[in-house]
């Protein structure tokens, strides 16, 4: 959220009783919750023209809420010494095992602790300038709660490569997630564009209006009743794609309350899904490269008690 703009959001029915702090940190999905807070606090949110600072005021349907974020220095980020699982690294790029609960880049109230600081201090100057400051070498991101490989450029001429391949969809991405229902085919495509769901700001829809091309391929791993693990390949890659296509076909991601808002008896928190191989053309050498990342502990977990219920 930059200094000086302003947002208006109206409150819809899906969104009436909610905490006011809780429906902005939805709505606004890229600025922290604590940000926000402070925000109210200081008097830079209002509810139908009237100041509210009040962060625990319930929102009633149709009410209109403006934000405005103040002048503001600009966000100066940090090299931070945060351990990074590199994969893979030379003079033009590095890949990235990010772990689940780690912000790709900071923002405001956000500042620290992201895969960008971690990466500056790993790195120095020696990160693609072509996202600027605050995303410095960030060629595509995942999601904070989602774990998996990510591919980071250190020169612009190898951030351009990569990102038209992104535009081209040659790169492989392949996530593991597992999901709610059980299927009655193996495998399936879902053709469906993409764009912000109207009736609830703070989601991406399968829509017509506004909406991008987006091509998800999913593939049965492993059957579990009530819960499948499944593969899930990228064809394009929208914000929160895999969730949206899954919730979409009604399969939802186990844990995440923002597409699935269902019950959730291994207590997770956010949803289960890792980005487990990439591939891509390497920007120097021209040669396919690929990498893969194992699950991690908290999803062999959940899948181990999985394969004990079907027992």
């Amino acid at each position: 959220m930059p200094a000086g703009e302003r947002h208006l959001i109206e409150i819809t029915k899906d969104e009436e009783g909610a905490r006011l702090d809780a429906a902005l940190s939805l709505a606004l999905a890229d600025t922290s919750r604590s940000y926000l807070q402070k925000l109210i606090a200081e008097g830079n949110v209002t509810i139908d023209g009237v100041v509210c600072k009040v962060k625990k005021t319930p929102v009633k349907a149709g009410q209109q809420i403006e934000v405005t974020v103040p002048p503001a220095v600009s966000l100066s980020v940090e090299a931070e010494d945060i351990p990074l699982d590199i994969v893979y690294e030379d003079d033009d790029l590095l890949v990235v095992d990010k772990p689940r609960g780690m912000v790709v880049h900071p923002a405001p109230g956000n500042p620290s602790g992201t895969l960008v600081n971690a990466l500056l201090w790993h790195c120095g100057d020696s990160l693609s300038s072509i996202n600027g400051v605050v995303r410095p070498g960030i060629v595509h991101r995942i999601d904070k709660d989602t774990s998996g490989l990510l591919m980071v450029a250190k020169t612009d001429k190898a951030h351009l490569s990569l990102s038209e391949q992104l535009a081209a969809h040659t790169i492989t991405r392949r996530y593991q997630a597992v999901v709610l229902n059980n299927f009655k085919e193996d495998e399936g495509t879902v053709d469906a564009p993409i764009g912000r769901d109207e009736g609830m700001r703070l989601r991406q829809a399968v829509t017509e209006k506004h909406a991008r091309h987006a091509v998800t391929h999913y593939k049965v791993l492993e059957r579990f009743g009530r819960y499948t693990l499944i593969e899930a390949r990228l064809e394009t890659g929208r914000t929160h794609q895999i969730r949206v296509h899954m919730a979409y076909i009604h399969h939802p991601l186990l844990g995440d309350d923002l597409y699935g808002r269902g019950k959730n008896p291994f207590g997770v928190t956010g949803q289960v899904l890792h980005a487990g191989i990439l591939g891509f053309v390497h920007p120097s050498t021209g040669e396919y490269m690929e990498f893969r990342s194992p699950r991690p502990a908290y999803f062999e977990d959940v899948l181990a008690r999985l394969r004990a219920q079907a027992r």
